[in-house]
């Protein structure tokens, strides 16, 4: 009988163990994941009957907030202000869908919790409120580009390169999130059914299309294909190559044209203001495809863009090896052809990081955060995401791309008075007539940039071009985001540039 006691008793002591150590567990070691976890049903839930905090643009509008319905059971109703313009970014927070975007990104933030004790009587009865959320985005560089793009599927992203601060990302097609915010299923469901619906050839309105749709980059590519030759074969870069029309490919009887058949060769320095295919093919050819690769890899490719904001997606370049049996894909990538694939986020950090020295600041849009009294009790801690190039090896870049805007692909686009560098690429997507992703993408002032973009414009028809296309969007936002580094208003900097 004792025999059996004491394993009984060793049993209990046993589970006892198990217990403590799964509690201990999940209260110290998990804790943290579990209350962040999307299958926490306190993330999924939106409580109705506690105001959320409000989610501020750099400018101090109000982009997100709570105000009290009077209704019974239904205390408060999440409104947005500025709709359309900015429910890409912020998100909606809905009682049935939950919470999108930045509105889940800082869920935590803005969700009522308790508050540190700022008496002893809080410390016998503590007080729950939101905080605030303070982003970096500009509203007027949002309307800028929603009116620049006039409807078009496409998106723009500005960022300030020294910093990572995105002022702008706006996508199209966005959507109204009202109707997603409402208690009534009925309505609600019907909004997420059509944010959910893509329209023809177009997008789904309820994915970003600025971080989670990519393309391929077209001539915008060869500022990576620059980089790797200064890195792994500077020697290229003196090298004159021939002038021609079209050019044979390795391993097949197909050749690679310049866009319009033009003639051109010489030198990089030559070659890359009248973006000339054929030698850049060739370059590539010469640079190898592990070079080639490792280029695109420095700069974040095939890694997901440290943003803090849900859904964004890895640009796409393919591995060195497999350019082994295959060289006229690595022309073709060589010159952001092929199945080489980046996202508008990405094509901004890139121009970017050129125009900062060779340094890739991590994106972000969150500037601080804000208690219920004011205090800021979290900000943003600027860092490095990559290092693709030495401030020597970008200085080689800048001039190219100086020359680029003033007498190359994108001359005549920008005033001699922004200091603009750029680079246009108009990518071919397919056979039919509307085959086209027109990119352009540039910072300024060219010296010491403050502001890097890029726009993409996809399915346009084969007669258009980056410059044509999207060269009068970029135009206007890096002209009005200058003049709101200047202190002046950014719509209407220019007649050609209403917002």
């Amino acid at each position: 009988m004792s025999r059996r006691l004491s394993v009984l008793a060793t049993a209990i002591l046993l589970l006892f163990v198990v217990v403590a150590a799964q509690s201990a567990n999940l209260q110290f070691f998990r804790a943290k994941a579990l209350d962040a976890s999307p299958l926490n049903p306190r993330n999924n839930q939106v409580n109705v009957n506690a105001s959320r905090g409000e989610i501020i643009a750099a400018d101090g509008t109000i982009l997100a907030q709570s105000i009290p319905t009077g209704a019974t059971g239904n205390t408060y109703k999440r409104v947005y202000p500025l709709g359309r313009l900015t429910s890409g970014v912020v998100g909606f927070s809905s009682p049935i869908y939950g919470n999108w975007w930045l509105e889940g990104e800082y869920n935590n933030y803005l969700t009522s919790h308790a508050q540190p004790p700022q008496s002893f009587a809080q410390v016998l009865s503590p007080t729950s409120a939101a905080d605030n959320v303070t982003l970096t985005l500009e509203p007027a560089l949002q309307r800028v580009a929603q009116a620049q793009l006039a409807g078009r599927d496409g998106a723009a992203v500005v960022v300030d390169p020294q910093n990572g601060n995105i002022l702008a990302l706006y996508s199209n097609p966005t959507y109204n999130p009202v109707p997603l915010t409402s208690t009534n299923y009925s309505v609600a469901s019907a909004a997420w059914k059509k944010v959910n619906t893509k329209d023809g050839d177009g997008f789904p309105p309820l994915g970003l299309v600025a971080i989670q749709q990519t393309f391929p980059p077209g001539s915008t590519f060869k500022i990576v294909t620059i980089s790797g030759v200064l890195v792994a074969k500077p020697q290229l870069l003196n090298k004159t190559y021939p002038a021609l029309t079209q050019t044979p490919l390795p391993n097949t009887t197909k050749t690679l044209h310049n866009y319009a058949y033009e003639r051109c060769g010489g030198t990089i320095a030559e070659m890359l203001p009248p973006s000339c295919d054929t030698g850049f093919a060739l370059v590539g050819l010469d640079l190898g495809g592990t070079n080639l690769a490792n280029a695109a890899n420095s700069y974040g490719y095939n890694e997901v863009p440290p943003i803090d904001l849900p859904g964004a997606v890895a640009s796409y370049f393919p591995s060195g090896a497999s350019f082994t049996y295959n060289q006229p894909q690595l022309a073709y990538s060589a010159i952001g052809q092929e199945n080489v694939r980046t996202s508008a986020l990405m094509n901004a950090l890139v121009a970017g990081a050129v125009g900062n020295h060779g340094v890739l600041m991590a994106p972000h849009l969150l500037a601080y955060v804000t208690g219920p009294d004011g205090r800021v009790i979290a900000r943003y801690k600027d860092h490095v995401w990559k290092t693709p190039l030495t401030a020597a090896q970008a200085a080689v870049i800048v001039p190219l791309m100086v020359q680029v805007a003033r007498t190359g692909t994108a001359g005549g686009i920008f005033p001699a008075s922004l200091d603009v560098a750029a680079k246009t690429g108009t990518s071919q997507t397919g056979t039919t007539s509307q085959n086209t992703a027109d990119w352009l993408v540039a910072f300024a002032p060219a010296s010491d940039p403050t502001v890097a973009v890029a726009v993409v414009v996809p399915y346009q028809v084969t007669s258009a071009t980056g410059a044509s296309v999207a060269g009068p969007i970029i135009k206007c936002l890096v002209e009005g985001a200058l003049a709101l580094q200047s202190g002046q208003p950014a719509s209407g900097t220019a007649s050609t540039c209403p917002a």
